[in-house]
């Protein structure tokens, strides 16, 4: 890179998010080479913060995208590679590689997208996760199943989210379900079911330190809601919260052991009913899903994808990163499939609502209020109306990718 031209970031995005990221890299003079896949290309991206934009039918197969890469970086000198999607973490950390460019490389992107390698990685670090067995050796496997009380759930390691994920209440079922896999059956592996509540930390990284955590919880776990249907909420947790306190700190533990120094992360514990204790569920080197970043945006003002290209681009230009002052109001989110194309919200109408998601067949909300109480009251007596105005269930997605 020298002085003359402008940086340039290849943003690969194998679903439609990140424009707050694109728009503040253009913002501060950056080229922006955009790549994403054919069910993508014409979605509403900001192209006037866009130099180039390029489609493949997909951005996981391989070798093809390292082709394609590779031919862009001909004519197009490339500063950085970034993931925008929870899908391209492996991918563009494989492409760092090949183009021998600063980032997340292989090994240490799988803790970020390989559940084994999470598990593995911070059970060694002293992280408490569910009792887990890689789907490797079948005496390990039947050792499992012995020692381990039932339900377990297959979970394969590279998909996002709860998508793919099976509850299994005996051995029988464990391996059927792997004779159905085959050959993919390595892919995923098998862990104890903790029943407890799901916690996520939102947090922003500098040089090995945690600028910026907000620790939120969920009303029903994400497992439940994609598997039986139901109501998705999160709210942020009051800061003087033993909870709040509890999920940053492990967050940080977390981070630690899995040698991340900078960037943005979406992490996941849960508090078991069983003994009350956190237990590390995964984490992701991502701004998290499901307009989590709005509602932390609309509690603080910290938009997680704008200071996420701030730290990619204080890293590269070799100059200090500063956190903006930020509010520490609070927000709550709740979001349901709805019967309707164009669910109508006319009648939640309290101050406190500040958004409203803009999807067919979706009824959402997103809250804020400097007081937690009242976004707590909110939530409980929204996730009951909603209940009886616009649920509706979808069939769950039962088939993960296992490409990396």
């Amino acid at each position: 890179m020298t002085d003359q031209r402008p940086i340039t970031i290849l943003c690969l995005a194998s679903e439609f998010k990140g424009v707050p990221f694109i728009q503040e890299c253009a913002r501060q003079g950056c080229r922006v080479v955009l790549m994403t896949p054919e069910a993508f290309a014409d979605r509403e991206w900001p192209w006037d913060s866009i130099a180039l934009h390029f489609k493949m039918p997909d951005l996981f197969t391989q070798p093809n995208i390292t082709y394609a890469v590779s031919y862009l970086a001909r004519s197009n000198d490339i500063d950085r590679v970034v993931a925008l999607d929870d899908y391209d973490v492996a991918t563009v950390a494989s492409l760092r590689e090949h183009l021998r460019l600063p980032g997340l490389g292989e090994t240490t992107a799988r803790y970020f997208r390989d559940k084994l390698a999470m598990r593995t990685q911070a059970s060694a670090a002293g992280i408490r996760v569910p009792a887990f067995t890689p789907v490797f050796n079948y005496d390990g496997l039947r050792d499992f199943m012995a020692s381990t009380n039932p339900p377990w759930i297959l979970k394969p390691r590279f998909e996002a989210g709860a998508v793919g994920i099976r509850k299994l209440h005996d051995s029988e079922a464990v391996w059927r379900l792997l004779d159905e896999l085959g050959d993919q059956q390595s892919y995923y592996l098998l862990e104890q079911f903790v029943p407890g509540d799901v916690y996520h930390v939102d947090a922003l990284l500098w040089e090995g330190e945690v600028v910026f955590a907000a620790s939120s919880r969920y009303g029903a776990p994400p497992l439940s809601v994609t598997q039986g249907g139901g109501i998705f909420n999160t709210r942020l947790l009051s800061r003087d919260s033993a909870e709040f306190r509890e999920t940053t700190t492990l967050a940080s533990e977390v981070f630690r052991a899995f040698h991340l120094t900078r960037g943005v992360t979406h992490t996941e514990f849960i508090r078991a009913h069983h003994d009350g204790q956190f237990y590390f569920l995964e984490t992701a080197a991502r701004v998290g899903g499901a307009h989590i970043d709005k509602m932390i945006e609309a509690a603080t003002g910290i938009s997680l994808w704008t200071e996420a290209a701030r730290i990619e681009l204080a890293d590269l230009r070799r100059e200090p990163y500063q956190l903006p002052d930020f509010r520490t109001d609070y927000a709550g989110l709740i979001i349901c499939l709805a019967r309707d194309e164009w669910p109508d919200l006319s009648t939640y109408s309290d101050p406190e609502v500040v958004w409203r998601v803009p999807r067919a067949y979706h009824a959402g909300l997103l809250l804020a209020s400097p007081d937690p109480e009242r976004i707590e009251r909110l939530m409980a007596d929204y996730s009951e109306r909603f209940a009886s105005d616009f649920l509706t269930h979808a069939p769950q997605k039962k088939h993960a990718r296992t490409t990396i």
